[in-house]
């Protein structure tokens, strides 16, 4: 399987306080990978280092074979590398319809929009029972089930989620967790940051355990251990 991202030896960190001790990963083609650990090691500081919202100190980004080290945010949205926002950065006053279209905004998302529309609408209803209502009328999942639908109407090659279920309830969670199975079946290939190991387990072929700033750890789905050793490599033995 060719690689579509590849982090190499990735170090960042904000101001003087560094954060990535030198990440290797990689993502192939139609693949989806999964991110644990524990928070405040690096996931999201990975996340941001890769969508270009934060600039590394050292290492190398390839994304579809070029180097986006470094590069503008805008610029690797435009190449095809999205990373869902959480709802909760929407623009309020706009409507879901509206803030579904604007998405579509680069010239590599405009051709074939209103196909993915309908594609978005059948991953979450709710958006299309709601296409009038303005963005800060919604619940807080319906917020998270609109970013990545804006996501998706960018045509992204590459999707990034940060626990898109945080703080939601069991029934909504299940409602998104759904749908971003879903989006890995129709071939997107996605980086997922969840804390629910198990889903992960079902959603990926592989899995990194960040900790400390570093991948601790690669999990195959094949080879996957139990799951009282997955978290012993979270926690530590205590888990038991």
């Amino acid at each position: 399987m060719s690689r579509l991202l590849d982090v190499q030896g990735v170090r960042a960190g904000y101001a003087t306080v560094p954060v990535l001790h030198g990440i290797d990963l990689h993502v192939g083609d139609g693949e989806a990978i999964g991110l644990f650990g524990p928070n405040g090691h690096g996931k999201t500081t990975l996340l941001h280092t890769i969508s270009g919202l934060l600039t590394p100190t050292s290492g190398t980004i390839l994304f579809d074979g070029q180097d986006i080290t470094g590069a503008k945010p805008s610029a690797i949205v435009a190449a095809g590398l999205v990373q869902a926002q959480q709802g909760n950065t929407l623009f309020g006053d706009m409507g879901v319809e509206e803030t579904l279209e604007l998405a579509a905004f680069s010239p590599r998302a405009r051709d074939g929009w209103q196909t993915r529309l309908e594609e978005v609408h059948s991953l979450f209803p709710r958006l299309a029972e709601r296409r009038r209502q303005r963005a800060k009328t919604l619940s807080g999942g319906e917020r998270q089930m609109l970013s990545i639908g804006c996501s998706m109407m960018c045509n992204p090659r590459l999707l990034i989620l940060d626990e898109p279920t945080l703080g939601l309830s069991p029934r909504l969670k299940a409602e998104l967790r759904d749908a971003i199975s879903e989006i890995a079946r129709r071939g997107v290939p996605l980086i997922v940051v969840e804390q629910d190991v198990e889903f992960l387990l079902a959603l990926a072929g592989r899995l990194y355990l960040v900790e400390q700033g570093e991948v601790a750890s690669e999990i195959d789905r094949d080879n996957a251990p139990d799951h009282q050793e997955i978290m012993d490599m979270y926690f530590g033995k205590q888990a038991h």
